[in-house]
């Protein structure tokens, strides 16, 4: 580890404003952009997060680099995935130029978070993101089912979005993202974050997600793909009882019953009542169950 950055490494609110001014830059509600103008917030998420020094850590939407340069204080490396031409552009340079010592620690891959298959080497062993708030649960869901890698995460997002990530069965808020961020961790709130940090101020609140990959995957015969399909049907008619909400999905609601009820589950039961583990073998007893099917 090389010696530790001077303190005005991190950038400040004056720090933003100038190095967008200079770039030409303004942050787009299209792509949910809000960036953090407060050093002392990016040392919080850091540690939140608990970034280890030998930790390679990957950050989705850097922005200006303000989270970058907390993450790279303390992690072994730093590989940060921006869509923004002009960010992607102007990001190496404002790392070379705050954090010369480490800028070699940090790699950027100027692509589509949403898209992104491959990243460079040494893999991510974390992910620490100030996720647009548009795209913020289909980002984390495909980073997690991308990177097998990523041991922990922890996310900045909308607060009623955290809530949902976070939500536990039975809750008023448990949905989709619930149970399919909990297919591959373990999710916690870990925080709330106020307006007044961010450059221009959004009008809703922000929280901290924390996730932990399960060591262990969710026990199942059925493909996450199947386990998914099940989960989608469950809460686009989340009113509805089990036995109605997956009569599209079994063929008809006798045969969803009957599905229901080999897997040990109530055809009365609604879906925001159920676990991950439950969706999986609502799966395995599928009607017209495909052998071999991914």
């Amino acid at each position: 580890m090389s010696s530790s950055p001077s303190p005005d490494a991190l950038l400040g609110p004056a720090d933003i404003r100038e190095l967008a001014a200079v770039l030409g830059v303004r942050p787009t509600k299209q792509r949910g952009q809000n960036f953090v103008i407060d050093a002392n917030t990016v040392r919080r998420i850091v540690r939140t997060a608990q970034v280890k020094p030998e930790d390679v850590v990957v950050e989705v939407g850097p922005g200006l680099g303000s989270l970058t340069l907390g993450l790279l204080e303390t992690a072994d490396r730093v590989t940060a995935v921006e869509i923004d031409d002009v960010l992607a552009g102007a990001l190496p340079a404002t790392i070379a130029a705050r954090m010369p010592d480490r800028a070699d620690r940090f790699q950027l891959v100027h692509s589509d978070a949403m898209h992104v298959t491959d990243l460079p080497a040494p893999l991510p062993t974390a992910l620490v993101a100030n996720l647009p708030y548009n795209v913020a649960v289909p980002v984390l869901l495909h980073m997690l089912d991308t990177f097998p890698s990523i041991e922990r995460t922890l996310v900045m997002v909308q607060a009623e979005v955290a809530d949902r990530l976070a939500a536990a069965p039975g809750s008023k808020v448990y949905g989709v993202p619930s149970v399919k961020a909990n297919w591959y961790a373990e999710v916690k709130r870990a925080g709330s974050i106020g307006r007044n940090v961010f450059w221009p101020a959004p009008n809703v609140d922000s929280g901290l997600v924390a996730l932990t990959r399960r060591t262990e995957p969710v026990k199942t015969t059925a493909s996450k793909r199947e386990v998914f399909t099940v989960v989608d049907a469950a809460f686009a008619q989340r009113r509805k009882t089990l036995r109605a909400a997956l009569a599209g999905w079994a063929g008809s609601a006798a045969a969803a019953e009957t599905a229901l009820v080999a897997a040990g589950v109530s055809p009365q039961a609604r879906g925001e009542s159920l676990t991950v583990e439950e969706f999986a073998r609502i799966a395995e007893h599928a009607p017209n169950k495909e052998p071999g099917h991914q």
